[in-house]
This record gives C-alpha cells, sequence and structure tokens, in this order.
C-alpha cells in the first residue's frame, strides 16, 4: 500500500512517498510564493511535487497512491488524526484564524490532493494532538474561566508530530521505553517550541493558544508582553491586521537582525562581528535556555534533551548556547556537538548528567504511520 506524506509548510512543501514504512521516494519544494522562485502558490507547487513524483521511477501512476497524510498544524481539542472530510475540512477552516501561516496552505495541500486524486482517503495528522495529554495546570491561561469553556481559550501547543517522532527515536537511542523516559525535545527550525515530556507523555510545551508563544522563531517573536500589543494598536495607531502581520512576518530573527530569517545566514553574520545578528543569537539562545531550565524544575529528573529541526540538527553554535547548563548537570562535549550536523548523536560530554542529542526530525514518517493506522481502525 503507497502512502503519500504531505507536509505543507507556510512557503514549503516537504513530502515523501512510502509502501508501508519503506520511503520509496522524498523531495522539497521551497521558497513558495517568495519573489523569484517562480512557484506562485501551494497548487502550483503540488503539481510540481505530482510531476517529480510521476518522474521518479517509483510510480507508474499517481493512482498507485492509495492514500494522503497531511500534516495539520491546528486541531484545536481534537485529540487524535482523523479521515478528512466536510466536519475535518470546516474544522480546519475554523482553526485557520489561530494558525494563520499553516492551517490555509494545509488544507490547500488538502484540497488540490482530494481534485487531484478523487475517491483516494486523505487523513489529517494535528500537530495539536501529541500535546493534549497536558493537565490543566499547563494548559489554562488565567483569563476568565467563560473564555476556555465557551471558546476554546487555551494553550494547545504544535509541532507536535515532530516532538512525538523526535521522542520514540530517543527512546531507541537510549536503549529504553518511552514510556520510561523523562525527555525535554526542542523543535528549532522556521518555527520553534518546546517539550516537556514525562513518561512518554506531554506535561508542557512551549507553544500555546496560536503558534506565536514561546520561543523566537524566524519571523514570530514568541513571548511578548501583552501590553506591548495593545501600546501599538493604542499608541501608535495600528490595526489589528497591521500587528498581526508584525507578529507573524515581520519579528523574530527577521525583525532582530535586519538580515532575514534564515539563521544560516545569521551565523554568518555573527562571525562577523554584526551586532544586530550577534543579538539575535543571543535573544534566540536565552530563550531556548530559560525554558530548558523551567522544565528541568517541572519534570525533576531528566533523562535526555534534545534538538532537532533545521536549526536543532544543523547549528552547533546554537545547541552550544542554548545548551550551556553546567549548573543543571548538562554539559556538551564540544567535538561531539560541532561534528554533528544532519544526522543523529549523542552530543553531550560524559560528565553530563543529562544525556543530549542530535536527532533528526522524520514528520513524514509519522504521518504514514498514523494514516495508516487511521484507514486500518475505519
Amino acid at each position: 500500500m503507497k502512502v503519500l506524506a504531505l507536509n505543507s509548510g507556510s512557503s514549503s512543501i516537504k513530502y515523501k512517498l512510502f509502501e508501508g514504512e519503506t520511503e520509496l521516494a522524498s523531495g522539497l519544494i521551497e521558497r513558495i510564493g517568495e519573489k523569484g522562485s517562480g512557484i506562485r502558490d501551494h497548487a502550483q507547487g503540488i503539481a510540481l511535487m505530482a510531476s517529480r513524483l510521476s518522474g521518479s521511477g517509483k510510480l507508474s501512476s499517481l493512482a498507485e497512491i492509495s492514500a494522503i497524510g497531511h500534516r495539520v498544524v491546528h486541531g484545536g481539542p481534537i485529540t487524535s488524526s482523523r479521515l478528512i472530510d466536510r466536519g475535518v475540512i470546516g474544522a480546519i477552516r475554523k482553526y485557520s484564524s489561530m494558525a494563520p501561516l499553516h492551517n490555509p496552505v494545509n488544507l490547500e495541500g488538502i484540497m488540490a490532493m482530494r481534485r487531484m486524486l478523487p475517491g483516494v482517503p486523505n487523513v489529517a495528522v494535528f500537530d495539536t494532538s501529541f500535546h493534549q495529554t497536558m493537565p490543566e495546570r499547563a494548559f489554562l491561561y488565567a483569563l476568565p474561566y467563560g473564555l476556555y469553556k465557551n471558546h476554546g481559550i487555551r494553550r494547545y501547543g504544535f509541532h507536535g508530530i515532530s516532538h512525538y517522532g523526535v521522542s520514540l527515536r530517543a527512546a531507541e537511542m537510549l536503549g529504553k521505553p518511552l514510556s520510561r523516559l523523562n525527555l525535554i525535545t526542542c523543535h528549532l527550525g522556521a518555527g520553534c517550541s518546546i517539550a516537556a515530556i514525562r513518561n512518554g507523555k506531554v506535561v508542557d510545551t512551549s507553544m500555546g493558544f496560536t503558534p506565536l508563544e514561546g520561543l523566537v522563531m524566524g519571523t514570530r517573536p514568541g513571548d511578548v508582553d501583552p501590553g506591548v500589543l495593545i501600546f501599538l494598536e493604542r499608541g501608535l495607531g495600528m490595526s489589528p491586521r497591521e500587528v498581526d502581520i508584525m507578529l507573524n512576518e515581520e519579528s523574530g530573527l527577521l525583525g532582530l537582525s535586519g538580515r532575514g530569517k534564515d539563521m544560516r545566514s545569521i551565523i554568518k553574520g555573527y562571525y562577523r562581528g554584526d551586532k544586530r545578528c550577534i543579538a539575535a543569537i543571543d535573544v534566540f539562545c536565552y530563550r531556548v535556555k530559560k525554558y530548558i531550565s523551567a522544565y528541568v524544575g517541572i519534570l525533576g529528573k531528566v533523562d535526555a534533551i534534545t534538538f532537532t529541526a533545521g536549526i536543532g540538527a544543523n547549528a552547533p553554535l546554537v545547541r552550544r548556547m542554548c545548551a550551556d547548563l553546567k549548573p543543571l548537570g548538562i554539559v556538551l562535549d564540544r567535538k561531539k556537538n560541532t561534528a554533528a550536523i544532519g544526522t543523529d548523536a549523542f552530543i553531550s560530554s560524559g560528565s553530563s548528567r543529562v544525556k543530549v542529542l542530535s536527532v533528526m526530525s522524520d514528520e513524514e514518517l509519522i504521518i504514514a504511520r498514523e494514516t495508516l493506522k487511521v484507514l486500518g481502525n475505519a
């Protein structure tokens, strides 16, 4: 049974074709909608993906695809992956206002595949699902309780597919069942989040009602005093739409550095002595250290800390600055850390009380597994 796992990001499409859990083909389409990219929107990106798959030699026809699994960022309180029907499409639309960079393009991918392969089942795998084990003390905001009960305003968490997959891989590397491990998983990419996992279950995570809360990201600021937003509207006369655009598209590493949102170019500026690039990395890593330290306190005992995603698995400088936590018994091995780029590896020193791992995220494999599970249950 051939399953296509589709991961539509804000400006990219990652895809993998599986036969069961065996990967047959994969690809990445980047810079969608950006100036000079030549790829206008996600629908054109999907068409390019279909062309590549058809010419890969792994498919004689797209009709060989038996099911399609889609990453969907915000599913609200939905606790498991779902076969996509009108109700699920309605839920994805409903939560688009809370994940404006993601849910709309997730839905574009779904609708494009439904048009391309009518009758083939599509499954939504939600980034919020893995975090639904958080206790009330972690997910409630200290706002009037009716906002939670009547409008669902609470912390949901995101990147759940990545955190789940990385926690499984960490368990394999550590040689212990996930149900017996306490982990802190750091997903550092264009979007960034951290999860505290006790005995295999999430007890807290850095993102909240939307993917804006928590860590500094490529274009999002993470934690900000809500009073700043009131000042922007009342004091500076910005409209809600202008504030929305600023928070989602103009802040984070881009806003701090003034050099773009790609950590690779900011690291180059850091080594050149560019003050704004230095500030951007300092703020980024300080926020990660603060969350790791807090989650050590919440978990008490920590078996391992993992770093994953584009920055986490490929930027030794950032890992070193984030995990410089000797008072907590966390010590990196400089040589191991420098060598671990794009690979699974232990990067802590022998004296470290907590293991530190660089782990490659394979969200598409988790999407394929979940798709098969849903279809099996159906």
